[in-house]
């Protein structure tokens, strides 16, 4: 557990509770989810000290379940917000690595009924935790996953720019001016890693695209294509929930009097509209994300139509062609049948240049139909 005081001008770290919060700022608890059972009665007594109320039982409940869906609720006294981040590279290696240990464990005693996770690498990223953030006027508490890089990252941030900072108006601009303002920060930057991800996911879905277009393609995992396609779905599920919250929590802030933000008047219609304004940024950037999900998810429905519309033309083609074929040696077919009989009397069969005219005939005709589909295009190569 870390106990930070932010005040208008500076922060600082705190090895215990402080009895109040600062008159010019807030107080910022955050832990580990692991660690939430051990802290549990501090953070309900920093609560009922620091931000007026103890929180709810079921509230606790939310704060400690791993797989809680991203999640609005209030009381008169704080507002709890649930946001599911998406998961680091480290984080997804790590949940691999333990996946195909359980596989191997329970592989060792007969089959496994336990697969390990399989497809696209980029799709596999596409996994959750959930943080958690009690708001207060002075206090916010957050519960994070074991090694979560939002707090780490922030705290890094606001350390660097008191160390290099050369003009202080600048510096003193970075800090939080509230508990809601520093989790908008904090749940931005959850959001941008989606959006970072949205490279990846492209590059992906693009390479197997050209895959499923070549025309000489024989092995093609479609396990791992309706894979990624299921990770789609589970993308814009997460996202739906996060603009569901965050929606809500912009509607509480714009209903909230300008008294529960400042005492001045002129201080908290600004501070108000900065947390809108953030809010609003973190939404629109939610919907961004939506729309690459949704984008992707056609990208993958259409090359996967157009690789069978691809096969059906090449069939096709095929088909064309030895139909054409067909047609060719028919009247071929026909000739020789016809002189093939067994009649004593038959048309230039007793002359000694009947078989040259007729070979001759069966040229010509040849040539004839053969023009005739080449300018049809019925013989015509197909691009590749």
């Amino acid at each position: 557990m870390q106990i930070i005081e932010f005040t208008a001008d500076s922060m600082r770290f705190s090895d215990a509770l402080p009895t109040q919060a600062p008159s010019d700022g807030f107080v910022w608890i955050h832990f580990e989810r692991d660690e939430f059972e051990t802290h549990k009665p501090l953070m309900q007594q920093a609560a009922r000290q620091l931000g007026g109320s103890a929180l709810l039982d079921l509230h606790s409940l939310d704060l400690a379940n791993p797989a809680h869906p991203s999640h609005y609720d209030y009381t008169s006294i704080y507002d709890l917000i649930i946001f599911r981040r998406l998961a680091t590279q480290v984080e997804t290696q790590t949940e691999d690595e333990h996946e195909a240990a359980v596989v191997a464990y329970h592989g060792q005693g007969g089959k496994s009924r336990i697969k390990a996770r399989d497809g696209l690498p980029a799709f596999n990223r596409i996994s959750s935790r959930a943080v958690g953030f009690v708001v207060f006027d002075r206090l916010l508490i957050s519960v994070h996953p074991r090694g979560c890089y939002a707090a780490k990252s922030f705290i890094q941030r606001f350390l660097s720019d008191a160390k290099f900072s050369v003009d202080a108006e600048s510096a003193r601009s970075r800090i939080p001016s509230s508990p809601a303002d520093l989790v908008l920060r904090m749940v931005n930057a959850m959001v941008d890693s989606y959006l970072d991800v949205r490279k990846a996911l492209t590059t992906q879905l693009e390479h197997w695209q050209g895959e499923l277009l070549k025309p000489n393609s024989r092995v093609i995992n479609w396990g791992s294509l309706m894979g990624a396609r299921s990770q789609l779905h589970v993308l814009e599920d997460l996202c739906d929930e996060q603009h569901d919250a965050m929606q809500e929590w912009l509607d509480s802030l714009r209903e909230q009097p300008l008294s529960s933000f400042a005492d001045d008047a002129k201080l908290a219609q600004s501070q108000r509209d900065q947390l809108v304004a953030r809010a609003r940024d973190v939404i629109e950037h939610i919907q961004r994300v939506v729309n690459h999900a949704r984008r992707l998810e056609q990208s993958a429905e259409t090359v996967v139509q157009i690789h069978f519309s691809a096969q059906s033309n090449r069939t096709n083609s095929i088909m064309r062609t030895l139909t054409a074929l067909t047609a060719i040696f028919l009247p071929l077919n026909l000739i020789t049948g016809f002189f093939g009989m067994n009649f004593e009397f038959l048309p230039l069969i007793h002359t000694r240049s009947g078989f040259w005219w007729v070979f001759g005939f069966m040229i010509v005709l040849v040539a004839g139909v053969v023009t005739v589909f080449w300018r049809k295009q019925y013989l015509a190569r197909t691009a590749r």
